[in-house]
């Protein structure tokens, strides 16, 4: 199915043909406001990202931000013809798109039972052409997922480097 986005930037729902079928769709600022559907995304993404994950109140502070109306940003699913998440996407809006990059995908996760089906690819792809923006991420060195990354087109132009006050 071919997706016009134009200028009103809309995320349809897209069937593709996998070893399941799998929708991709934006989640509705309304969907957001829902305590249960928040739940379950943090709940789907701290189970999901296994090894890599953040503590669940980490999680519920991205959410948060992303609700928030002077901050912002996106979230994204996959879906099986049973409605059950296969993937989830948050991006937080920078607001600083003049000098970093606009977007930050803080979270994406796969349900570990359905890697490898072209999912966490066919969802950055659809993010991608939605935003048509930059978008930056923080990933660890011995993630396999940076194989994917590179073949969609991210770089790693810099090292970042932190500094915490001690104590």
């Amino acid at each position: 199915m071919e997706i016009d986005y134009g200028n009103k930037k809309k995320f349809m729902e897209v069937h593709v043909l996998l070893a399941t079928n799998t929708f991709y769709r934006k989640i509705s600022h309304i969907e957001l406001l829902n305590p249960s559907y928040q739940q379950q995304l943090i709940s789907f993404l701290f189970h999901s990202l296994e090894e890599y994950r953040d503590p669940e109140t980490d999680i519920r502070a991205c959410l948060d931000y992303i609700i928030h109306p002077e901050k912002g940003g996106h979230i994204f699913v996959a879906e099986n013809d049973k409605k059950e998440m296969q993937g989830v996407v948050f991006l937080a809006n920078t607001h600083m798109g003049q000098f970093v990059p606009e977007y930050l995908l803080v979270y994406i996760a796969i349900n570990p039972n359905s890697r490898g089906q072209g999912i966490g690819s066919q969802l950055i792809e659809q993010i991608q052409k939605y935003l048509n923006a930059p978008i930056a991420l923080h990933v660890e060195y011995d993630n396999p997922a940076v194989k994917l990354y590179n073949k969609l087109g991210f770089t790693s132009k810099y090292k970042e480097m932190r500094w915490y006050p001690r104590g």
